[in-house]
């Protein structure tokens, strides 16, 4: 199962991406075909995050949290004013656990002393 769930979770993934690459000032009635496709997406995004907690499966989002090598996994080490070091000021890809056990840690990037 847990093989299964990762190959879902590039499925997340993809669909996340191509929400976020939709420009914000696009999505308007003057652009029927777009805002119809855009929502198609949001919707289809939600319903597989739904279906995912429905099972055990959950995001790790972890911006301003400890860093957790349990369940992060650091891509860098920068300074950073006004952050405290040790806390994740970045998130490159959201993590997940299955059942409380991390499925795919995050990658994140994590804050260090200046």
């Amino acid at each position: 199962i847990q093989s299964f769930c990762k190959d879902l979770l590039e499925v997340a993934d993809i669909l996340e991406k191509a929400t976020e690459s939709v420009p914000k000032e696009e999505i308007k009635d003057e652009n029927p075909h777009l805002k119809s496709l855009y929502e198609g997406l949001v919707m289809t995004e939600v319903q597989i995050q739904k279906v995912f907690k429905k099972h055990g499966l959950l995001r790790l989002n972890p911006v301003g949290a400890k860093f957790d090598p349990y369940e992060h996994e650091a891509l860098f080490h920068a300074p950073m004013e006004g952050k405290e070091p040790g806390t994740i000021a970045l998130v490159s890809k959201i993590g997940y656990k299955l059942h409380g056990r991390t499925l795919r840690p995050a990658l994140v990037g994590v804050v260090k002393d200046a």
